[in-house]
C-alpha cells in the first residue's frame, strides 16, 4: 500500500520536488524554531494589551513607507500559510500562526490576536519562552 501511495506520489511530483520540499520543510521548521521565539520575547509585555501601535515607516517618503508595508504583509502572508501547513506537519503551528497575524494589517486583527493569545496552550507557552529570556509574561485588560 505504501509502495502505491510513493509511486501514485512520484507521478505527481519528481523526486527532485520531493527532495525540495523535504529540505524546505527542515529548513522552515528549524526557522520557526528560532524565529518564533526571538520575536515573541522581544515585543513589550502589554503588546496584546496596548494596541494602538505606531504606524510602520510612518517619518519615511511615501514609497518607502508602501514597500514596507507590503514587505511586513508578505512576511506575515508567509508565516501565516506555514502555520497552517505546521497543523498537520512537524512544527509551532499555533504559535507560526500567530506570528503571521502579528505582521499582516486587516480589519478584526485584535480580536483574532486576542482569541490565539489567550488559548492557555499557546499563553503558558509563550509566556514561557519569556521567563527563560528574562523578560516579563504578556498582560491583559
Amino acid at each position: 500500500m505504501l509502495d502505491q501511495f510513493i509511486q501514485l506520489a512520484e507521478s505527481w511530483i519528481s523526486k527532485e520536488m520531493w527532495v525540495g520540499l523535504i529540505a524546505f520543510s527542515v529548513v522552515a521548521f528549524v526557522g520557526t524554531l528560532i524565529a518564533i521565539p526571538a520575536i515573541l520575547i522581544r515585543l513589550p509585555p502589554d503588546y496584546f494589551q496596548n494596541h494602538h501601535h505606531k504606524p510602520w515607516f510612518a517619518n519615511h517618503h511615501p514609497v518607502v513607507r508602501t514597500l514596507g508595508l507590503l514587505v511586513k504583509n508578505i512576511v506575515g502572508i508567509i508565516f501565516l500559510f506555514a502555520g497552517i501547513a505546521m497543523l498537520f506537519l512537524p512544527g509551532q503551528g499555533l504559535l507560526t500562526m500567530l506570528l503571521g497575524i502579528l505582521f499582516i494589517d486587516f480589519p478584526g486583527k485584535h480580536r483574532l490576536e486576542q482569541k490565539i493569545i489567550q488559548h492557555p496552550n499557546v499563553l503558558q507557552t509563550i509566556n514561557a519562552f519569556r521567563e527563560k529570556a528574562g523578560k516579563p509574561p504578556f498582560t491583559f485588560d
